[in-house]
């Protein structure tokens, strides 16, 4: 597993931004955040989330690699596999996340096969009566 450093190294370099320029819109100093890429230094909550604005990606996705949130438990590693894929922008991770996510809901929320019968196959209320008398 890489450093938090690597990857924000990784997605400042996907996002095409230099260092400079991430460590003005984060709001930290260039060496500070030099030191962060290389490990040297381990960033407090705060200075990730001002990271993860400065990048336009979500700060949930630095605390996991940095360890400070763990991912959620019920999500069969697809969550943190998708947010650890070098090969997907940050954006295509925050799309597929979203899919994934309402489709667990969706899943979650529909009945069971067993209730849909149950409710189709109650009993009708007796025979109808014939509308056109002969």
């Amino acid at each position: 597993m890489s450093s938090i450093g690597d990857y924000i190294r990784q997605q400042r370099e996907q996002a095409k931004i230099s260092l400079r320029q991430l460590a003005d819109s984060a709001g930290v100093s260039n060496p500070y955040l030099s030191q962060i890429e290389r490990g040297l230094r381990k960033p407090s909550a705060d200075i990730l989330q001002q990271i993860a604005k400065g990048l336009r990606i979500s700060a949930e996705a630095l605390y996991v690699q940095a360890g400070i949130l763990e991912d959620r438990p019920a999500d069969s590693g697809v969550r943190s596999a998708l947010l650890t894929d070098p090969q997907l922008t940050e954006r295509q991770k925050q799309v597929l996340i979203e899919i994934y996510e309402s489709f667990r809901r969706e899943s979650q929320a529909s009945p069971t096969t067993a209730e849909v019968i149950s409710v189709t196959r109650e009993p009708a209320a007796g025979p109808v009566a014939d509308a056109d008398p002969a």
